[in-house]
């Protein structure tokens, strides 16, 4: 009997983020894996001799005999077809010519990478908090779509902040993230670099979370996104943690808020998503004075809810918080992965059927 599911093809699938989006579809409702794609160094081999498996679980998850295509445009058509659902988890260099290469031909492209996240005529978003903005795939110039989850720390920030920013505005947020390895992929960064220490980081990340959360916490005009209008300051660290990221935030809102107030909207906060991947509740408010913490809550939902603790009045800013999520799937593949669904739901999936 053939499965019904729509399949999606893996790009970048040997990687930490492609390998969690195998897993995660292994017992998916809606979605299976089509095929695979990663680098000309795995291409024309069976996945399992391809990659070197990292996750606990079922090695491969059910997957290991599949053939790796090369991330080419022009063979990932050729082995897949003229119009496929893909999930990207490619490096950002090589995103930028395959994502585009492929919604040309045709393609929806649902990307992690941070290639197109700040394209404007590309959709960045959290379903949770800004499904609306996938409406800007009707106006992009390709047959297919292009569509982007957000960085792993700009996650569970923005979805923190929403539930606050919606009832009384924010005018200044400065955040610290404290960043698992996993976050850098295997073999990620050098032990020596993180045992006993405590690393700045020393790539783009406090970029992308400075700008992230203003644009999906923005509205949808005629001339596309308009981003909310509160500054913004980031700094990050990668810690000795294998999974999880968490953030520490100081926010100063428009009217003022009560500790009391931001955790009952935070707590209160449904968005209202029927989707597989969607935790129910979204944000968890965890009252104990020593939490979040990485180990005993990355896992929450099903490692796609964020966990909000130490809400409490700041003498600079007025409020401050910690949030924490799972930084591979919340923050990543599992992002990737409830952006498809949206898609589903919201009839973009049609297109390839044209």
């Amino acid at each position: 009997m053939s499965d019904p599911r729509i399949p999606i093809v893996i790009l970048g699938a040997t990687g930490m983020v492609g390998q969690r989006a195998i897993q995660l579809l292994a017992e998916h409702p809606w979605f299976r894996v089509g095929a695979l794609a990663a680098s000309s160094r795995s291409a024309g081999r069976p996945y399992r001799e391809a990659c070197r498996w990292n996750l606990d679980g079922e090695p491969y998850a059910g997957v290991g005999d599949l053939p790796v295509l090369p991330c080419e445009a022009s063979a990932l058509v050729r082995g897949a077809g003229a119009r496929a659902l893909a999930l990207s988890a490619l490096p950002s260099d090589v995103a930028r010519t395959v994502e585009v290469a492929l919604a040309e031909a045709g393609w929806v492209v649902v990307s992690n990478a941070s290639a197109f996240r700040a394209d404007p005529r590309v959709p960045l978003v959290i379903p949770e908090v800004n499904a609306d903005h996938l409406r800007l795939i009707d106006r992009q110039p390709w047959p297919g779509a292009l569509v982007t989850n957000p960085n792993c720390t700009s996650t569970p920030l923005t979805l923190a902040l929403a539930p606050i920013h919606r009832e009384v505005g924010l005018e200044a947020v400065c955040a610290a993230s404290y960043q698992a390895v996993s976050g850098a992929g295997y073999p990620g960064e050098s032990a020596w670099d993180l045992l006993a220490n405590v690393r700045p980081h020393p790539g783009d990340e406090e970029q992308k979370m400075a700008a992230e959360p203003k644009r999906m916490l923005g509205t949808l005009g005629q001339n596309g996104i308009v981003q909310a209008s509160f500054s913004m300051s980031a700094r990050c660290v990668r810690v000795p943690v294998v999974d999880g990221h968490l953030v520490a935030a100081q926010v100063r809102t428009r009217s003022t808020i009560t500790p009391e107030r931001a955790a009952s909207l935070i707590r209160s906060f449904d968005p209202g998503l029927d989707l597989p991947s969607a935790p129910r509740p979204t944000l968890l408010v965890d009252d104990r004075r020593d939490r979040p913490q990485p180990r005993l809550d990355a896992s929450a939902g099903r490692g796609m809810a964020v966990t909000v603790g130490r809400i409490e009045p700041c003498e600079v800013m007025g409020l401050k918080l910690f949030c924490l999520a799972h930084n591979t799937l919340r923050g990543a593949a599992g992002a990737a992965l409830l952006n498809a669904e949206l898609l589903r739901s919201e009839g973009y999936l049609e297109r390839l059927k044209g």
